[in-house]
């Protein structure tokens, strides 16, 4: 009897072992498919659960150790952290994906930032299109009259934006700086369509743009779709900048939509310091405010730097007018109250140019200090040509002094309607400037 019953406890044993080692097993294989199951495949599956970005979002999502969630419906967030095994161990069945709070582009192609989408929501921002790999939401901040931002990435539109805006007022919105590490606001004038300026002195009287708080900007009005600005804010300090348009009288479809980016102080795209516009790349365009080549007029009051980045290997810089485009800043001579004189051509020089003029270091026709026919490179150049040397028709205009900067001053009188001759002289009609550019490379 008692050797049947150890022979019973020891089959019994053996079982109980493999059993064990059955179920344990099993229980890995188990966790092995659940895992390829629900684990996110490719380069978000990996870097984004691993927490590789690290950034400013956190979105919770479900781990691969969530093989038991479904179990936990119905119970609390705070019971749905962590799922119990079988031996005590505790699997959290969360983690949080971090992203970075980078520019993204929104359905409509606009600029925003990337957020969650609860973030984007409690901001104050819109949500359209999605970023970092579907976690975020690209998210766009829109301010109008009186209001505050302390947004990055932002836009100031008139009121019922994009519904044009026909009435009396001044529109302000303050901009305050996101960090003390800000040194400008970048302005990109996406729409901007105001008033003309006045036709008896070419001054914006009745609408006007201005920028208060930060380095100096001359007023602007007209159109300047496209055109950009560069505001120095201070190293010093977080006092605000003001951006506001004024608006006179009924009877106009203004329309304004403006982008603005703070730029940290050792940022790569940040301006020199002086330049209010600054442009980029080996090629591209340069235009005076309410540049039109046809119905713009060239506006008073302008003192600003126009500067171009140096590329790599490329030692001088060519201009010359837009293709199709105008050069007008000093206009003709003679002519009456109703007629307009002779056109001037090119004009050079501090004694002929002295009241409008764009200030080009070293210009000349071939890009050395002596031009052809032996004359000496110009600093400024005006008329109604665009060149080097005294000519009736627009040339090439070269200069080898960096940094690239052109200089811009037209003073405060420019008439489209003469009443006298002596407005006339060198004042009527002006229509700016569109310059094209093109870096030339070192020869040595």
């Amino acid at each position: 009897m008692l050797k049947s019953q150890l022979i019973l406890l020891f089959f019994v044993l053996i079982n109980s072992c493999v059993y064990c080692q059955l179920y344990q097993g099993h229980a890995e294989e188990e966790s092995i498919h659940a895992n390829q199951r629900l684990s996110p495949k490719g380069y978000f599956g990996n870097k984004w659960r691993r927490q590789v970005l690290g950034g400013d979002s956190e979105v919770p999502i479900i781990t691969n150790n969530t093989v038991a969630s479904t179990s936990l419906a119905g119970k609390s967030s705070a019971d749905s952290e962590h799922v119990v095994t079988r031996d005590g161990k505790f699997f959290s069945l969360f983690t949080v994906v971090k992203f970075a709070n980078d520019d993204c582009t929104t359905a409509a192609n606009e600029n925003g930032t990337c957020y969650s989408a609860s973030e984007c929501s409690s901001r104050g921002g819109v949500s359209s299109g999605s970023c970092a790999g579907g976690f975020g939401v690209c998210c766009t901040f829109s301010y109008t009259c009186g209001q505050t931002t302390y947004q990055n990435s932002s836009y100031f539109s008139n009121l019922n934006y994009p519904s044009s805006y026909d009435s009396t007022g001044s529109c302000q919105l303050t901009v305050n700086k996101v960090s003390s590490n800000v040194c400008q606001l970048r302005l990109d004038f996406f729409v901007m369509v105001l008033i003309q300026p006045e036709t008896n002195d070419s001054n914006c009287n009745r609408d006007q743009f201005i920028v208060t708080g930060g380095s100096r900007v001359p007023a602007i009005c007209g159109t300047n779709n496209g055109q950009h600005m560069y505001i120095e804010t201070g190293l010093l300090g977080n006092s605000p900048i003001t951006l506001t348009v004024v608006t006179s009288g009924t009877g106009f479809a203004r329309q304004w939509r403006i982008k603005m980016t703070q730029m940290n102080c050792d940022s790569i795209g940040r301006a020199p310091n002086g330049c209010l516009q600054y442009y980029t790349g080996v090629s591209g365009t340069i235009r005076s405010f309410n540049y039109d080549g046809t119905s713009g007029r060239q506006l008073s009051n302008q003192d600003y730097s126009i500067c171009i980045r140096t590329e790599s290997n490329f030692c001088s810089i060519a201009y010359s007018v837009c293709s199709g485009g105008v050069y007008s800043i000093t206009g003709p001579t003679g002519g009456s109250a109703t007629a307009q004189g002779t056109p001037i051509g090119a004009l050079v020089g501090a004694t002929t140019c002295n009241t409008d003029w764009l200030t080009i270091p070293c210009a000349s026709d071939n890009g050395r200090a002596i031009q052809r026919g032996n004359t000496v490179c110009q600093d400024r150049l005006c008329g109604d040509a665009f060149a080097s040397v005294v000519q009736a028709t627009s040339g090439t205009v070269i200069t080898s002094v960096r940094p690239f900067q052109v200089t811009v001053h037209f003073d405060a009188f420019e008439a489209i309607v003469p009443t006298s001759l002596t407005n006339v002289q060198g004042q009527f009609n002006n229509r700016g400037f569109c310059l094209s550019y093109i870096q030339q490379p070192c020869t040595s």
